[in-house]
């Protein structure tokens, strides 16, 4: 394994953490911060449950290498979600709705390092 693919398996692994334990855990455990952010962002209601499984079963995804281009897009998705919610409840810009786009940045970077297939398609240099 070369030294890049450490890097990007690092990065992977970090996502893969903050993922899991501080974004689904709390919604999965129903824990009071989760909810109450929904409902400050205008969604009373959200299923938190189904939004951490599927955070979890994507992140798995992710980090399960034949299948990690497919969680890295569904993935996607799923901040995309978040940075919507985040604009409709009108959070702060650069720190709260934006922060999808950042976590989103650094799943990417992970799979481009580690996986010398991606990286033939998003290539860092010509």
């Amino acid at each position: 394994m070369t030294s890049t693919q450490k890097l990007g398996w690092g990065l992977s692994a970090f996502f893969g953490l903050f993922m899991i334990f501080a974004s689904a855990l709390p919604k999965l455990t129903g824990m009071a911060v989760a909810a109450d952010i929904m409902v400050q962002l205008g969604w009373p209601d959200a299923p938190l449950r189904l939004i951490g499984a599927l955070e979890v079963g994507l992140t798995l995804l992710y980090l399960f290498p034949p299948t990690a281009v497919l969680g890295a897009s569904l993935l996607m998705a799923l901040l995309g979600g978040a940075i919507v919610t985040n604009l409709h409840g009108h959070a702060e810009l650069y720190g709260h709705t934006l922060f999808g786009l950042y976590i989103g940045i650094l799943m990417w970077a992970g799979l481009i390092l580690r996986d010398p297939r991606v990286r033939s398609v998003f290539p860092l240099q010509r």
